[in-house]
């Protein structure tokens, strides 16, 4: 039987949701507030089609990035879409860094990441990155990169033909539980007030604004990180053949600055890690007193702080000071030269989601209110998920 089901967000991961909804025969409408999809986290991030590599073995990100991967993989070849697999050097820089890289190492081999290698010496780093300092790396040579904002726009397209709607310009304003014991949902999205069977929110920035207004929990928060990226001149951008990325510090949520060649080939060093002072933005400039007030007076936010706040000053530093960020990059290239790096390059804002505590939410978190599904929490590897997660929510959640 033919359900009405509506989609709120048209980013990559809800795009993919409707087109999956959509082939499967159900009547979709997606909803987007832009004028355009892909507009925040889809057409803001460096394009990588992950591995594997970082994550928990048997946790979600673990098993919906390796279906994910995949799926991405062949997809991008029935559209003929852009897919490099130009392979990812995670780098010990010193010895101290070795036993977090044996860490990723057996991560990987547990998620099966394929073709994986463990470079013990400089000699072997540098047949793969000869610019490139360190003491050993895993190499992922299946780590790819694409164009998201294009994936999502050929995804929406495969909705249409298939009879589905994509209405941008519709903010969903209203969401409420509604008919006989609850089992449908009316919304209001700009001109549009209708009711479903069942609505799916892929919300990103505003996926607990979206939440509150169904009556969800207001945990977890969604606190915006703003990842500024520099663009290597491209006379020099031969310093890097694919992409570059230090051991992660466990103490840490973020992966620290890297380097990475894109689709198109442009190479970026970066992202770093600030707070956003709104939630979708994208400068010191852009400021919301109610989005930084609605931070700072979370629960969790002094926990975060205490428990983060020596990494806080060093990226805000990285990201006001240019020499900061270029010592950071500099680890990792030697022959790098301030001026190498040419211009900053278009910033893109992360979605974290974090519970009352003070604890970052890590994994990918799905919250039911009646007919209403809420994607609470979608870090990377979302993107490169996405066909992955809309199986899942199908399977777990909209069947």
């Amino acid at each position: 039987m033919t359900s009405t089901i509506a989609v709120v967000g048209g980013g990559i991961v809800g795009v993919a949701l409707a087109r999956a909804l959509a082939l499967r025969g159900d009547a979709v409408t997606v909803l987007e507030k832009e004028d355009r999809l892909a507009r925040h986290q889809t057409g803001h991030n460096s394009g990588v089609v992950h591995a594997g590599l970082y994550y928990a073995p048997g946790s979600l990100k673990a098993t919906l990035c390796t279906a994910g991967r995949a799926a991405l993989r062949d997809y991008c070849a029935e559209k003929a879409l852009p897919y490099r697999e130009l392979g990812k050097l995670v780098v010990a820089v010193d010895a101290s860094e070795l036993p977090a890289l044996a860490e990723i190492e057996r991560r990987a081999r547990a998620n099966g990441v394929p073709d994986l290698r463990r470079l013990d010496d400089h000699g072997a780093l540098s047949e793969l990155e000869p610019h490139v300092a360190g003491v050993a790396a895993v190499h992922s040579p299946r780590t790819a990169v694409v164009d998201y904002a294009a994936v999502t726009e050929a995804m929406a397209q495969d909705v249409r033909a298939a009879g589905g709607t994509v209405l941008l310009g519709h903010e969903v304003t209203s969401l409420a539980v509604t008919g006989p014991g609850g089992r449908r949902a009316s919304l209001v999205a700009g001109e549009l007030a209708g009711t479903f069977d069942r609505v799916v929110v892929c919300a990103g920035l505003q996926s607990d604004v979206v939440a509150r207004l169904v009556g969800a929990d207001p945990s977890p928060r969604i606190l915006p990180f703003r990842g500024e990226y520099w663009t290597l001149a491209p006379e020099r951008a031969s310093l890097v053949r694919g992409l570059v990325y230090p051991v992660p510090d466990p103490r840490f949520p973020f992966l620290g600055v890297h380097f990475t060649r894109g689709v198109y080939d442009a190479v970026h060093v970066g992202p770093n890690a600030v707070p956003a002072l709104r939630r979708e933005g994208y400068g010191w400039s852009q400021v919301s007193l109610r989005d930084t007030w609605g931070s700072l007076s979370w629960p969790g936010a002094w926990p975060l702080a205490r428990r983060h706040w020596r990494m806080g000053v060093d990226e805000v530093g990285g990201s006001l000071l240019k020499p900061l960020y270029y010592r950071r990059a500099r680890r990792f290239v030697p022959e790098l030269r301030p001026s190498d790096l040419a211009e900053r390059a278009a910033s893109g804002v992360r979605a974290q989601a974090w519970a009352r505590d003070g604890s970052l939410v890590d994994d990918f978190a799905v919250d039911q209110v009646g007919p209403v599904t809420l994607l609470r929490n979608a870090p990377s590897p979302a993107a490169t998920s996405s066909l992955a997660i809309a199986d899942h929510l199908i399977r777990e959640h909209l069947t």
